[in-house]
């Protein structure tokens, strides 16, 4: 059986690289915006923000990644603490977000039917 989100899985990489290279490529720059050093945000806020996406995304890479990044740059345990929180609490706001538009669509969808 495969086993899933194991750090040896970042191994595979390397086959995303090599089968295409160009795309590889773009994706890594894109992932490297969040270590500029010299960008509007610093460089602890921008790894807290990485964090907080890599919960709402849910990518254990992510998550290891940032985090040992969060530490190198000085973010305390509680600030790394609070990131996860503060993400998980803006996930269930677009839960409850989603929730309130299914009732919209099901107001609409019964007028529909009792026009039938």
């Amino acid at each position: 059986m495969t086993a899933y989100h194991d750090h040896s899985d970042m191994k595979h990489l390397k086959d995303l690289k090599e089968n295409a290279p160009r795309e590889f490529a773009a994706w890594l720059a894109l992932d490297n915006i969040v270590g500029i050093e010299d960008g509007a945000i610093p460089r602890k806020y921008r790894e807290l923000i990485a964090l907080a996406a890599a919960h709402v995304t849910q990518c254990p890479y992510c998550l290891d990644a940032h985090t040992a990044n969060a530490v190198k740059v000085g973010a305390t345990k509680q600030e790394v603490a609070e990131t996860g929180l503060i993400a998980a609490a803006l996930r269930a706001g677009a839960g409850a977000t989603h929730a309130a538009l299914v009732m919209k669509m099901y107001d609409e969808h019964a007028e529909k039917a009792n026009k039938s």
